[in-house]
């Protein structure tokens, strides 16, 4: 359940930067989803081989290499999706990534998990 929760939360963080964003497009909702999805299974499936593979450099850098991963996921999830998801240049990938990564933060911690912080 907490898994679908975390994809309807991204399909709405897809629109709403398609909205404010003037270089990140989202044909629909169900687009939305889609990437959402498909965000979601290239975290699962290749996010730990990118963490294993640069854990040298993200050791390095203290841990912030790992936005550089979120951006390169949602990169892969732009080229997998072709012209219903569509974000211009790696600069607004990572942008968006390093906002997904505070909001989805901000709302585990407060919203689905308020009572691990007591």
């Amino acid at each position: 359940m907490r898994w679908l929760i975390g994809i309807l939360i991204n399909a709405v963080l897809f629109i709403a930067f398609a909205g404010y964003f003037e270089g990140f497009h989202v044909s629909s909702f169900g687009a939305a989803v889609a990437a959402s999805l498909v965000l979601s299974i290239l975290n699962v499936l290749v996010r730990p081989l990118l963490i294993l593979l640069t854990l040298p450099i993200t050791l390095l850098t203290l841990g912030f290499f790992l936005l550089v991963i979120n951006a390169v996921t949602l990169s892969m999830t732009d080229a997998i999706m072709g012209s219903k998801f569509e974000i211009d240049g790696f600069g607004l990938t990572f942008l968006i990534a390093v906002i997904m990564v505070l909001i989805n933060l901000i709302i585990q911690k407060t919203i689905l998990n308020p009572e691990r912080n007591k």
